[in-house]
């Protein structure tokens, strides 16, 4: 039996919750379809940063890069600052594995109400391709003469002509294979240089592609599309920074962040990929058994399909059994969905479905 060795970061809050629960399932598919999940447990995150003052240890890296892939739960905590946690534990992974891409799907499943009038399940179907590891992310600058009036802070976006290449051609090859559209989001009216660099080499990687309708728009165009007719975007590319919020509305559309799962991927395989749910930590719901563990389990899904040469087949009974409970009205749903089943009934709900 093949066995693919996960290095699981169960992180904080509600994370740990969604993660056993996750996991739970990820066996059942796994058994299934004659492979197995040799886990490696990790308790980095905010806890250990407020006892020992890193979210990881020094040799976290190298612990963890002969993995086959990552499987992280949710990060944040209430006594931690934001930037302490992303640049403690989720850029040091995605920018030291150089996992270029974090590719989020978003689609409105059956027996899923939008929170936009008319759509009903199947009319809005997009995966986003962020750029990963530079770009409005890049730690580049800083801040001088703290205390005085002058005080300074500078934020440099980097953006260079391999990073932007290999994203919007990732991007381009995903629309290839689905519906043949794709949608670049920037900002190039304000940020002539960056966003213009960008159009560029959107437009010199489409060369290769004459298949594929592009269209370019602003990220507050691009914003308000997402909300009155998201049924027109199908692959959408874009920075870090758009990439993140776009990827924000996409999943508020289609129902719930609770829904929505995503893979930062290093394409080569030079290091292994890392998978996530989208939502964070939920502090407020920790302990209560609510937390909806879909997007931790659609994120096994996504991470499936890139075990070895792929294990479509296991991602495919698992995305299928997911969407034949949401389908369900009887099926039990969580909070977010607009149920009051707990974490527990979804997954042996799920289970029986397998």
């Amino acid at each position: 039996m093949e066995a693919y060795d996960i290095a699981v970061i169960p992180g904080d809050g509600i994370g740990t919750a969604v993660t056993s629960a996750a996991m739970e399932v990820l066996d059942t598919v796994a058994e299934k379809h004659g492979f197995a999940l040799e886990r490696s447990t990790y308790d980095w995150g905010s806890e250990r940063y407020l006892e020992a003052g890193a979210m990881m240890p020094d040799n976290g890296l190298d612990r963890i890069e002969s993995a086959d892939s990552i499987f992280l739960g949710a990060v944040g905590h209430p006594e931690v600052p934001d930037h302490v946690t992303l640049n403690g534990l989720l850029l040091p992974i995605r920018k030291g594995f150089d996992q270029y891409i974090c590719k989020r799907p978003n689609k409105l499943f059956e027996g899923i109400e939008s929170p936009l009038r008319g759509y009903k399940g199947g009319d809005v179907d997009l995966v986003v391709y962020r750029e990963n590891t530079e770009g409005e992310y890049a730690n580049v600058g800083g801040r001088e003469h703290h205390g005085f009036d002058h005080e300074t802070a500078v934020q440099s976006a980097l953006f260079t002509r391999q990073g932007t290449e290999r994203i919007v051609r990732s991007a381009f090859e995903a629309a290839t294979e689905r519906d043949g559209h794709l949608t670049s989001i920037t900002k190039s009216n304000a940020q002539a240089h960056s966003m213009v660099f960008w159009d560029d080499i959107v437009e010199e990687v489409g060369e290769d592609f004459p298949e594929v309708e592009v269209n370019s728009l602003l990220v507050d165009r691009s914003s308000m599309d997402l909300i009155r007719r998201p049924e027109e975007f199908d692959v959408v590319v874009a920075s870090n920074l758009f990439g993140d919020i776009t990827t924000d509305i996409a999943a508020i559309i289609t129902g719930s962040l609770g829904l929505a799962p995503s893979g930062n991927i290093n394409e080569a395989n030079d290091y292994p990929d890392m998978f996530e749910p989208v939502h964070g930590s939920a502090p407020d719901i920790v302990g209560e058994g609510v937390a909806n563990p879909l997007a931790s389990i659609l994120t096994g899904a996504m991470m499936f399909e890139h075990l070895g040469d792929g294990e479509d087949a296991a991602a495919d009974d698992l995305r299928g059994a997911v969407e034949e409970q949401l389908a369900d009205e009887s099926a039990p749903h969580t909070p977010d969905l607009g149920g009051d089943a707990k974490t527990v009934e979804v997954v042996s709900d799920l289970t029986d479905r397998l």
